[in-house]
């Protein structure tokens, strides 16, 4: 068995990430014509996410792959894109974009952005269990599986994932045991399903005027921060020298090494306490506090606030938030890049369960956004704090403006702590409704 796509090295993949974020940034300035028509319809932050997805699908590039060597052996080989992107790019971006935040106008965002993220919270609860009642009537063949091979098992480590990350979801599969052979299965159903969603949430995100105006929402706030942020920078304007980019380079990057330093510490140190925990439902509840990725995340981040209060604000008038779009644009590439679409139709019954469980999420937002009159933005990254984690809610919420990437990540900070004991509570009634 040997599925290696034709271009292995990441040297030329990253190239040729690069190639088509070039082209979409060149078809997307374009003012009239095809394209203006088609940017109209179609935001370039989706583009950006599904031309890689279309290079894999063609099998022109792939996030892993196996190759047989002569003594017959399977070699498993990944790409690292995704890992650079996310743990050097992504800390650095938020670095840059939070430079100019304005903590304060944050917190007057209001109760909505917490309303709006526990709403999602509630949707993947709910949303299981009754995607495995659906799913038992139309298809039933999908549920084989007893002991450790029992559906529901699985599932679980889909709730960890969807509501927390991926420290959650391995906790969820210590905690039920599911049969680990089968794991890759929910694993490629996470991907697909959560990239299908985030698909859809940046279409929305190119229509976020026309959906507040349905939603009828009050977006005085958001439009507020929006234009403090976006008048301080005009105000502090500059044509950057070399000097401010290097600085802005030190000032990211520097800040990116002092979290990975101090996150290997934090996460050593509170996994060797987690691990104290004789309870083993409690311990698993708080299985994130060992993951490095959500502590390197969080000092970012905490950092990134503490420089806002100082002159380093100043250098998002030469440009930081814009060095930190690109940054974000490069993670969107490598993000869009692990989805194979062909594979869609591999395990239809386990997608359209995933499929079914999202569309109720997704359904359950809308009509909380519509009662409470809830901004789009709320919803987006309400959602995408609970289903993609720290990882794509900073995406999200800088896609409706830069300065609005850390309100992604501090929501993403809430999905962690809950993501487990919420999971437990959505896998009980999964177990209870399994045929």
């Amino acid at each position: 068995m040997e599925n290696a796509p034709i271009f292995t090295s990441d040297t030329i993949v990253f190239g040729l990430l690069m190639i088509s974020l070039g082209i979409i940034f060149y078809t997307s300035s374009r003012k009239k014509g095809f394209w203006y028509k088609f940017y109209k319809v179609v935001p370039a932050l989706f583009m950006a996410y599904m031309l890689p997805a279309v290079l894999t699908t063609l099998g022109l590039i792939a996030p892993e792959w196996e190759t047989v060597t002569a003594s017959g052996d399977i070699e498993k080989h990944s790409s690292n894109l995704y890992f650079m992107s996310s743990r050097y790019l992504l800390p650095a971006a938020l670095v840059l974009m939070t430079l100019s935040i304005d903590l304060k106008a944050v917190f007057n965002l209001g109760w909505k952005a917490l309303a709006m993220f526990f709403t999602g919270t509630v949707g993947i609860i709910i949303g299981g269990p009754i995607a495995i009642m659906i799913i038992s009537v139309i298809y039933p063949e999908a549920l084989n599986g007893a002991g450790p091979d029992a559906v529901w098992r699985g599932l679980s480590t889909l709730a960890g994932s969807w509501i927390g990350g991926g420290a959650n979801q391995t906790a969820m599969l210590e905690i039920y045991g599911y049969n680990q052979k089968l794991y890759g299965g929910m694993v490629f159903v996470d991907i697909v399903v959560a990239n299908i969603w985030m698909a859809i949430i940046l279409i929305g995100v190119g229509k976020s005027k026309g959906i507040d105006k349905w939603l009828k929402s009050d977006t005085a706030a958001i439009e507020a921060l929006k234009e403090k942020v976006s008048s301080f920078s005009k105000k502090v304007e500059r044509n950057p020298s070399l000097t401010d980019l290097m600085i802005m380079l030190a000032l990211s990057f520097g800040t990116v090494s002092l979290a990975h330093l101090g996150a290997g510490y934090l996460s050593e140190f509170f996994s060797d306490f987690v691990n104290g925990i004789d309870n083993p439902t409690v311990k698993n509840i708080f299985t994130f506090l060992g993951s490095s990725f959500f502590w390197m995340i969080s000092l970012s981040t905490v950092a990134a606030i503490l420089l806002s209060f100082t002159k380093a604000r100043n250098y998002e008038g030469a440009g930081a938030s814009k060095i930190g779009s690109v940054f974000i644009y490069i993670l969107v590439a490598s993000i869009g890049m692990k989805m194979d679409l062909t594979l869609i139709l591999d395990n239809v019954g386990l997608v359209a369960i995933g499929l079914i469980w999202m569309s109720i999420h997704a359904v359950l937002l809308i009509v909380v956004a519509k009662l409470i009159r809830a901004p789009y933005f709320f919803l987006a990254v309400g959602s995408q704090a609970n289903v993609g984690g720290a990882a794509s809610a900073p995406i999200v919420a800088a896609a409706f403006h830069p300065s609005l990437a850390t309100v992604g990540v501090l929501l993403a900070v809430f999905g962690y702590a809950v993501g487990t004991i919420a999971a437990i509570g959505c896998t009980i009634l999964m177990q209870l409704v399994s045929p």
